[in-house]
């Protein structure tokens, strides 16, 4: 269901609704009864009975007669309504956990006031209220702790139906598909030569599991195919919030924003010209040695594209509210995507990625915006190094995953936490390459002079006895010496 309904799209879903013989597990009917703490019930155990009988959505609707189902208007109105002095709305979301995706919709049919309630369906754990799970077993709300059975089997519906595979939009018309998605850009992305007619290009896309051919003959569209040839993501509700967000700083902090750019479109169609304008903000590099032309922006292209395609591929969907964000300041650039990493930070350069999102990782494969598994992080860390920028710094918050590229620095201007993360990531990067890591590459990696090798051997000694770094054989001599990662 599309974030703005327009009044007909509301009026075509609420007799839609009231066509069901009788309240079902996903849908709710009202008259004026808005307590919030039930209301709040009802989030969850419509939530939790959506995501159990594989529905992306379920709904809450005021102003129906339950026994007959006829249309007689509600005085409930949500956009004003308030509990202990909060807007309700907002008390529903404190209430709520996981935060997943809820929206009132007002309107008038025959002139009669109606309210109808999307919940978005659970998606990776079931949703509480107030610290209660509920469900509905029949047309009655029940805890689900009471419900071991539908308890399991709720669970196994998590552990089986991946993100990409779960519904965007249910039940869409032929014209409606082909409104909402950028048909032409996938025929033009996949080289496949674009059918002369309506039935061609739907298979094309039903093959790709873009869409699925529903029981009614309609058509739902999936995530895979919402996330990667969405028009606008925000046709799609629980999307909206996914769309990248590009935020240029003044400095190198985040107190003064110059520009902020929500982009909006599915990540295949949008990718290079994402790429583009970030480009285009990027501030020009002096001249550093003989790597650099002042022609070159702050930061090398392809590490880029490599960093934010994996921000898109490994984020979890699952979050609510948060989306793939990419900071610009003047001394450095964040790169940052909800969801904690399945690997360890450390063993990004060499460990193959998993990812949560295989479907969405393999078709940006497919069309060339990401490299092949496990050759992406190992490129990013060469170019930093082939520019001589410092090394690319990874970190995980509570709920986040952060990549850090940065601007140019003298050897001399690093501290020795970017010096020891050079050192580990020019180690690891050697170990993949089959080449050994010692004191004369390290010293062309940092453009050190050879007179100055002792500087370099500091760093490998400091290196070792924060046990990043080993030696590859403890009894080489001096000028033997080559070093491995710690893990290897």
């Amino acid at each position: 269901m599309p974030t703005q309904q327009s009044q007909e799209q509301l009026t075509s879903l609420l007799r839609e609704l009231c066509k069901l013989s009788k309240e079902t597990e996903w849908v709710e009917f009202k008259h004026n009864n808005a307590d919030p703490k039930m209301v709040g019930e009802y989030i969850s155990a419509l939530a939790n009975s959506a995501a159990l009988l594989g529905k992306q959505s379920a709904y809450l609707v005021w102003g129906i007669v339950d026994e007959t189902h006829a249309l007689q208007g509600t005085d409930f109105k949500p956009s004003t309504a308030k509990h202990k002095q909060q807007e309700l709305e907002s008390w529903l979301l404190q209430k709520v956990a996981p935060k997943i995706h809820f929206q009132f919709f007002e309107f008038e049919v025959d002139e009669k006031p109606f309210v109808i309630l999307e919940v978005i369906a659970a998606s990776h754990t079931p949703v509480q209220f107030d610290g209660v799970e509920y469900i509905r077993i029949g047309s009655y709300k029940k805890k689900l702790k009471d419900h071991s059975a539908k308890e399991r089997e709720l669970w196994r519906t998590f552990d089986r139906v991946p993100f990409e595979k779960q519904m965007a939009a249910e039940n869409q018309s032929e014209e409606q598909v082909l409104k909402l998605l950028d048909y032409p850009a996938y025929f033009e992305l996949t080289a496949l030569p674009l059918p002369d007619n309506r039935v061609g290009i739907l298979n094309a896309l039903e093959a790709d599991r873009l869409i699925i051919k529903s029981d009614s003959g309609l058509w739902h569209i999936s995530n895979l195919g919402a996330v990667l040839f969405a028009k606008q993501l925000t046709d799609f509700s629980h999307l909206a919030r996914k769309a990248v967000r590009v935020v240029l700083y003044k400095s190198n902090n985040r107190i003064e924003t110059i520009r902020e750019i929500g982009g909006n479109k599915g990540y295949a169609t949008g990718f290079e010209g994402l790429i583009e304008f970030i480009n285009n903000l990027l501030p020009e590099n002096e001249v550093i040695g003989q790597a650099l032309r002042k022609s070159v922006p702050m930061f090398p292209e392809l590490a880029i594209r490599e960093l934010v395609a994996n921000a898109l591929i490994h984020q979890d969907f699952t979050l609510t509210g948060t989306g793939p964000m990419i900071e610009i300041f003047t001394d450095r650039m964040e790169i940052t995507n909800p969801g904690i990493p399945l690997v360890d930070t450390q063993r990004f350069l060499d460990s193959p990625p998993i990812s949560r999102n295989e479907a969405i990782a393999s078709f940006l494969r497919r069309i060339g915006i990401c490299e092949e598994r496990g050759s992406g992080i190992d490129k990013v860390v060469f170019q930093t190094e082939f520019f001589q920028l410092p090394a690319p710094a990874f970190s995980v918050t509570p709920e986040h995953t952060r990549a850090v590229l940065f601007g140019h620095k003298e050897f001399k201007d690093m501290d020795k936490e970017a010096r020891l993360r050079a050192c580990y990531l020019h180690c690891c990067l050697k170990y993949v390459s089959d080449e050994p890591m010692n004191n004369a590459s390290l010293r062309v990696r940092f453009d050190i002079d050879v007179k100055n090798s002792a500087m370099i051997s500091r760093i490998i000694k400091q290196a070792t006895s924060e046990e990043i770094i080993r030696p590859y054989d403890s009894k080489a001599g001096t000028k033997a010496m080559r070093y491995i990662p710690f893990w290897a």
